[in-house]
């Protein structure tokens, strides 16, 4: 997997909420372009599939397709898991928000179903 450098300045922490209460990232644009790049070309992928099952392509063909599309999607997960880890998570600790921990496991277990 590229790496991709992940650091949160003061005007990209992570996690601030905004007048309604809703928690909001703010990612630098460095990783929101490769996240973005990766999801358009998953995009495309999965209208592909989509083609594939209307022309009747070989069901294996099919299937390597999609594996495919849930590897790039792994791949999507863990860049920007590795992105919270570095900002949020981080920040939220030197906040003193213990809390943290909890959230990001229960995430991290259903990254991992």
């Amino acid at each position: 997997m590229e790496q991709i450098e992940v650091e949160a300045t003061d005007s990209e922490a992570c996690s601030h909420a905004d007048e309604s209460g809703v928690r909001k990232s703010h990612h630098n644009d460095k990783l929101k372009s490769n996240l973005m790049s990766r999801l358009n070309r998953i995009e495309g992928q999965v209208r592909g599939v989509k083609g594939m099952i209307e022309k009747d392509t070989y069901c294996d063909d099919v299937l390597n397709q999609i594996s495919a599309i849930q590897a790039a999607l792994s791949g999507v997960g863990k860049l920007l898991l590795e992105g919270h880890m570095k900002s949020c998570v981080t920040e939220r600790l030197q906040e003193g928000d213990q809390e943290v921990i909890d959230e990001l496991l229960v995430t991290i277990h259903k990254l991992m179903k």
